[in-house]
């Protein structure tokens, strides 16, 4: 008999890509907006109260940071509340939970990534900060999650699947609408293939309860790693857009955190260490483009 798995956020593109490739192992029960409000943090605990699942995956979220910073009120009962009462239903229940949070909970470090999981978060921004805070809750009083820090995921589009905003999708964009498009200079993140959520999400159901960093490697030293810009003319390259046109539209943001560099790249050995390899940011690029027929 399938595994019965509530997937929050249904519609989503990370959401979308699990359910298609693992629809033949698992059970799906879809849940969408449309089916309840997040903003209501009881009624939201009612309904999952009600639902018949094995284990729930939530991926529902306002993840937009301009939001989350004018509406600080309403995506913290989004991202936060909501989120800690589907896991208090999860844990009175005896079923496990599946939690995405963030590579933003490292955003106001100061010291140099990558971070492991016993790196103590800090984060300088609402969303950061919403999630950081059921992170910790679920390390408090759960016993029994996956929580699963991610990466900025990047992908392209396939039918029924439009992809959130990613380097990849981001650098083709201006290269073939020739829209000169500024990349961060003072920012190192890791940025990995989202396929490789969907292709490891059996392995994910059976991690041991914890906390895992989910990223593809961008360097491993505090003098390694790629800028976010020199991230996206590696992927403009790997098109095969020649140097006069990757000059032109794919521009250096320099003013961007010229403040304080941001660095919040993710070691994902502990991942690793359990059997799930996500590799390294351009192996990453390369399967993409291979994937959707671009080499």
């Amino acid at each position: 008999m399938r595994q019965r798995i509530a997937i929050t956020g249904a519609n989503g593109y990370l959401a979308s890509l699990v359910q298609r490739y693992n629809a033949e192992r698992f059970e799906f029960v879809r849940v969408s907006r449309a089916d309840v409000d997040y903003t209501k943090p009881d009624e939201v605990a009612r309904f999952f109260s009600d639902l018949d699942f094995d284990l729930l995956f939530h991926t529902a979220a306002n993840a937009t940071t301009a939001d989350c910073e004018s509406d600080p009120h309403g995506t913290h009962l989004v991202n936060c509340d909501s989120a800690i009462e589907i896991a208090k239903v999860c844990e009175s229940r005896g079923k496990r939970m599946l939690f995405i949070s963030t590579e933003q909970l490292f955003n106001g470090k100061s010291e140099p990534g990558p971070f492991d999981e016993d790196v103590e978060p800090n984060c300088v921004t609402n969303y950061g900060q919403q999630k950081a805070e059921v992170d910790a809750w679920l390390q408090e009083n759960s016993s029994d999650h996956v929580t699963l820090r991610l990466s900025w995921m990047f992908g392209m589009a396939m039918p029924g699947v439009k992809p959130s905003p990613g380097i990849v999708g981001n650098v083709l964009k201006a290269l073939r609408t020739e829209t000169p498009t500024k990349f961060t200079v003072n920012e190192k993140r890791c940025m990995t293939y989202a396929q490789q959520l969907a292709d490891n999400f059996g392995k994910i159901c059976e991690l041991p309860s914890g906390t895992y960093h989910f990223a593809a490697a961008n360097g491993t030293g505090a003098d390694d790693g790629l800028s976010t810009y020199e991230c996206a003319k590696v992927v403009a390259r790997k098109f095969g857009y020649d140097d006069d046109r990757i000059e032109r539209f794919i521009l250096p943001n320099h003013d961007r955190y010229t403040d304080r560099f941001r660095d919040f790249r993710l070691d994902a050995s502990k991942l690793a260490s359990h059997g799930i390899e996500l590799g390294a940011f351009e192996a990453n690029v390369d399967r993409c483009l291979s994937d959707f027929g671009w080499n």
